[in-house]
């Protein structure tokens, strides 16, 4: 079931063996879908490794840390008219990469599909799932699934003229909730995000992880959101709500110093949604007050 539409891109920094796991799931995958990895200046013999067990994978080296900016890099690379991002800590499950591309070539208006996340090794859905299927933002009638207002990058497939024609992941965010102001710019530029309840990716996490970091970046990189594209009553109440509910430690503190620093840059870049789309973020501010899933911990 070889399926020529679909590039899986997947960044990685020292997690070899993760990686090594997952570039095996992948070669298996029945859509043989062709591979590029960035390899973000690992020191642990992640590029060796992969040329010796994966020879036919496309390896990037950029010689630095992009962070998510490394699928950019990757994106500059693919040829097909969709690209599926992966961690390398997670992997697609058989036939849903032909499943995103049906869909997508089925419903010129979405711009990108994101998949039920499972958690190994037990297999059970990510709590994140219910809110993907539960989604409030209001949806048109076509629309095969629930509408969304972000994606999770390690779960979805996009269009990649869509991925293009909005930039990208944002430089300045590196890593940590980079996915939410590339969503809201493919959304400005008409496309829909949804959430298709038969599409699989697996995802096993890897132990070798900063939570504490990702933590701080996920709070800057939500102010830093917030104030580049949301109206400054919306922005307002969501940095205040951030106040009030993050953990009260240096991490936090200094997310919120490192946001407050930018804000030259910040008020240069800030361009606010149109109309329609801010009401699709606003319809989620109810349930990202009251998640668990999305609770800045670590």
């Amino acid at each position: 079931m070889t399926d020529t539409r679909t590039t899986v891109v997947v960044i990685t920094h020292n997690r070899r063996p993760e990686l090594l796991r997952t570039l095996d799931r992948l070669a298996e995958l029945p859509e043989k879908p062709p591979v590029i990895v960035t390899d973000n200046a690992s020191t642990d013999g992640t590029a060796s490794a992969v040329a010796r067990h994966h020879p036919r994978v496309r390896l990037l080296r950029p010689g630095r840390n992009l962070g998510a900016v490394g699928r950019n890099l990757a994106v500059r690379q693919v040829h097909t008219p969709y690209v599926a991002f992966c961690d390398d800590d997670s992997w697609w499950a058989p036939g849903s990469l032909a499943g995103a591309a049906d869909l997508l070539d089925r419903y010129p208006a979405v711009g990108s599909v994101t998949a039920r996340i499972l958690v190994e090794p037990d297999g059970t859905e990510d709590p994140i799932v219910k809110e993907l299927r539960d989604s409030p933002v209001p949806r048109p009638d076509w629309l095969p699934g629930p509408a969304l207002g972000s994606f999770l990058a390690a779960a979805t497939v996009l269009r990649t003229d869509a991925f293009r024609a909005a930039g990208g992941f944002h430089p300045r965010l590196w890593l940590g909730g980079e996915e939410e102001l590339l969503a809201a710019d493919l959304a400005a530029n008409g496309w829909w995000l949804t959430y298709a309840d038969d599409l699989t990716i697996h995802h096993h996490p890897s132990e070798v992880r900063d939570s504490t970091l990702r933590r701080a970046h996920g709070i800057r990189n939500t102010l830093w959101f917030t104030w580049l594209r949301r109206p400054a009553g919306p922005a307002l109440r969501r940095t205040l709500h951030l106040a009030r509910t993050v953990p009260r430690d240096t991490a936090s503190l200094r997310a919120f110093a490192e946001a407050t620093a930018a804000l030259p840059w910040v008020l240069r870049e800030r361009r606010v949604l149109p109309p329609d789309v801010e009401a699709r973020l606003r319809s989620l501010e109810p349930a990202q007050r009251d998640s668990a899933a999305r609770s800045y911990t670590g």
